[in-house]
């Protein structure tokens, strides 16, 4: 999925699996039956369709939200938030691990697998929005919000009062 033609969009249109919120949802999409949840692992709410078919015993994504311990997205020297590489083992990577509804469910409560992104196209760039909440922000058009009008805009404006004479 290319940029997106809004100032700010959420960092879910950078994935490049699906997530399933929950058990049900990825068994009413998939058609089968999620696999037991491993309260060994971190709970993993995508998959990598082509990852059982790796010749490789570890895959690689290129592109994760950088996250602390508690699973919080963390600023990098720049202050926005921060990518880093993902490695797993195959067969992690080709299942989820999604806990079942309810509380108090044994290893349901660290961090879950971060999802693998698509590379930041020009123009976008990761921004931390209120609460630590990471976001993708399209550079021209957020900047044209404080501006008002954008270069191209104003252009035409200016263009249509020569017209005018004013």
């Amino acid at each position: 999925m290319a940029r997106l033609p809004y100032p700010v969009y959420g960092l879910e249109n950078l994935h490049l699996y699906r997530r399933y919120q929950t058990r049900e949802d990825y068994r009413n999409a998939t058609g089968v039956e999620p696999p037991p949840f491993d309260e060994n692992r971190q709970p993993k709410y995508w998959f990598d369709p082509k990852a059982k078919d790796s010749t490789k015993r570890n895959l690689v994504y290129e592109f994760v939200v950088a996250t602390s311990v508690g699973g919080q997205a963390l600023p990098g020297p720049d202050g926005k938030p921060m990518l880093d590489v993902l490695v797993l083992r195959k067969e992690d990577a080709a299942t989820v691990n999604i806990p079942p509804n309810g509380t108090n469910i044994p290893g349901a409560d660290v961090p879950e697998v971060p999802a693998p992104l698509r590379e930041l196209e020009a123009g976008e760039e990761l921004f931390f929005q209120f609460g630590g909440v990471v976001a993708v922000k399209n550079v021209e058009m957020f900047d044209s919000l404080k501006e008002g009008f954008s270069a191209s805009e104003r252009a035409l404006l200016q263009s249509i009062a020569r017209k005018l004479g004013v």
